[in-house]
């Protein structure tokens, strides 16, 4: 039963899970599906200034969908900054530019291509107006899926790999900046800002130097409510909310890798949070996939076929446009890797999936364009069949064994 327990939780299948049962049900009955997402469990009163919309004050309520959207998927983009913090650290693959070059000018490629895909289908259907607000949508990649099909493809040692791992950490890093200033909740009030900017002061000042505390509770519990309520009631996305915690907990001064385990065992505040808080994420994807994909399949438009244009087409042609240029300009691709081999990155890339959703319900209002959209985003799947097809007609050879650039990337 562990060893159950432990596989779906360490390939995502909770969320996989939850999506399905989402769309299943959704399309064998709405009205119940809508009503249990949007239940009212509580006031939001106690955590949320006068919210008007049209002049008219918003009686603000808690439901499963906010709190798994607002609050628990806070946790999720806590681990993905956490990662990205400790890989600019001394020894991380950010730290070095050289080394962090190639995959940082692939990334950029891998955001340029699909929004310009996606606003390019959107002005070509003569529909910006209505749908120009989903540009970042096929921006997103998800590590979790496209570092297991990559690994199926490419095997454990190829230099592939970790490449794609960065590219995917770097995308996030800038998903969490798109998320921040493009979709806000209503106009933004920077003096709220002043909250996480305390919380920050006051979990490095008092409770790391001061008190010298070793353990992550505290700046969760005392500051990540105050960082928090300062993002929402900021109007920027409260999702992103504990992201001032990571760099204030004490953590190591040189990174082992990413999603590498040996680092708990040294005391580091940041892994023992990253590594508690791992496998309750996973379930809280679950809550999220059940929460957020539950999407009438008749609901499929212009929208889904933007997604995918921009996942399926514009992420690989992206990487490997930029991926030349970045040759080009002297910043060569780790030894053992060639640009076959990164048009199957591209491939495996282009699974937006989790974070895709998530980008879709704060860029459309609840309805048929966002439903739509949502849909994409589901089926950017295909790209694990297109990354299987292509490994097999470049001849990707699959390289099994430790990594070779030495960096831990178990997930």
């Amino acid at each position: 039963m562990k060893g159950a327990i432990r596989f779906l939780l360490e390939n995502s299948l909770f969320l996989i899970f939850g999506a399905v049962a989402a769309l299943i049900w959704a399309n064998v009955d709405y009205e119940a599906y809508h009503h249990f997402v949007e239940l009212p469990l509580a006031h939001l009163s106690w955590i949320g200034h006068a919210v008007f919309e049209n002049g008219v004050l918003v009686d603000r309520h808690l439901t499963l969908h906010f709190l798994v959207n607002d609050i628990l998927m806070a946790f999720f983009f806590a681990i993905a900054g956490k990662e990205v913090w400790e890989a600019t650290l001394p020894g991380g693959p950010l730290n070095n530019p050289k080394q962090a070059a190639a995959p940082l000018i692939a990334t950029i490629g891998g955001m340029a291509g699909p929004a310009g895909a996606y606003a390019l289908g959107a002005i070509v259907l003569g529909k910006w107006a209505m749908l120009s607000n989903g540009w970042a949508i096929p921006t997103a990649t998800d590590i979790a899926f496209s570092y297991l099909v990559a690994r199926l493809v490419f095997g454990h040692g190829h230099p592939a790999i970790p490449f794609l791992l960065l590219l995917a950490i770097a995308d996030d890093a800038m998903g969490l900046i798109i998320i921040a200033i493009f979709y806000p909740s209503g106009p933004i009030e920077l003096h709220w800002m002043l909250l996480p900017l305390a919380s920050m002061l006051i979990g490095y000042f008092v409770l790391r130097k001061a008190l010298r505390i070793k353990s992550f509770w505290p700046y969760l519990l005392i500051c990540g409510p105050m960082s928090w309520i300062g993002f929402h009631w900021a109007n920027l996305h409260p999702a992103l909310g504990l992201l001032p915690m990571i760099p204030i907990m004490p953590h190591a001064h040189s990174d082992k890798g990413l999603f590498d385990w040996s680092e708990v065992a040294e005391g580091d505040t940041l892994s023992h949070f990253e590594h508690w808080w791992k496998n309750p994420v996973e379930v809280f994807l679950g809550l999220f996939g059940l929460c957020n994909a539950g999407v009438m399949l008749t609901a499929v438009g212009d929208a889904t076929w933007l997604v995918l244009l921009g996942l399926l087409v514009g992420k690989p042609i992206g990487i490997v446009l930029m991926g030349f240029v970045g040759q080009a300009l002297g910043f060569k691709l780790p030894q053992g890797m060639n640009l076959k081999d990164l048009l199957v990155v591209g491939f495996a890339a282009g699974i937006g999936f989790t974070v895709a959703i998530f980008v879709s319900s704060v860029a459309f209002k609840p309805g048929p364009i966002q439903d739509a959209a949502k849909i994409g985003a589901l089926l950017s799947f295909a790209a694990a069949i297109l990354t299987f097809v292509s490994a097999k007609l470049v001849g990707v050879t699959k390289v099994d064994g430790p990594p070779s650039d030495g960096h831990g990337h178990g997930h």
